[in-house]
């Protein structure tokens, strides 16, 4: 890991218990003064720590500096991502966390399944794990809306993914909300809310599942 997730650091003592001890005790093999690198992603501070104490139970650390430093990237993307399994959905975020996605609003499209109900919680803490493995100093903001409607109501200058002469590599520079359909693609009455000029799609018309245009379009664009 490049630094421990902990919302209290910052402060100028902290008791480290559970996961987080046990990496320090168990996978690290840290000893009393050893540095270990804290955030809280409230702020872009990387706190260092020094050890003053390791037992079975818990670590107590002190503060010693702080510096902001900011991993991230350099161009924001925002994925409006059609509701598909959340165990997919699991398994393919720690990667787009990696690539650099700014924000993923999750919504019901007509052939998303109603029964799939996406765990926000859960998803935040494979993020968090993601960013202490990767040194990305933010983790993706999450949000969900029950309707294609209600997206183009509250955001503009969305693209489209789907099938398109329109290429991702001419929008490339100008892409910085795209979405993305669930895995049987988007109905005709979706297919009512999209200008045909806002449709992208990739130079091959192979059909890609969902997870995987997710990451292949965010690749593109913020790597």
């Amino acid at each position: 890991m490049q630094f421990i997730y902990d919302i209290k650091a910052g402060d100028d003592t902290l008791n480290i218990i559970n996961n987080n001890h046990k990496y320090l005790f168990k996978v690290r093999r840290s000893k009393v003064d050893d540095t270990i690198f804290l955030r809280n992603f409230l702020d872009d501070f990387l706190y260092s720590y020094s050890i003053i104490n390791i037992d079975k139970n818990s670590s107590l650390l002190k503060l010693k500096a702080k510096t902001i430093k900011i991993v991230k990237s350099n161009k924001n993307l925002h994925i409006i991502w059609s509701i598909i399994d959340p165990k997919i959905i699991e398994k393919a975020i720690p990667f787009l966390n990696q690539i650099g996605v700014d924000k993923i609003t999750f919504v019901y499209s007509e052939y998303s399944q109603r029964n799939f109900k996406i765990d926000i919680d859960k998803l935040n803490k494979i993020l968090i794990n993601s960013s202490q493995q990767s040194g990305r100093s933010s983790i993706i903001e999450l949000d969900i809306i029950k309707s294609l409607q209600d997206i183009f109501t509250m955001y503009t200058n969305i693209l489209v993914l789907d099938f398109s002469s329109n290429k991702i590599k001419d929008y490339t520079k100008n892409i910085n909300r795209v979405l993305i359909g669930p895995e049987a693609g988007f109905s005709s009455s979706d297919r009512l809310l999209f200008r045909s000029s806002d449709i992208i799609g990739f130079d091959s018309d192979s059909i890609l599942q969902s997870q995987t245009a997710a990451i292949s379009i965010a690749a593109k664009i913020v790597l």
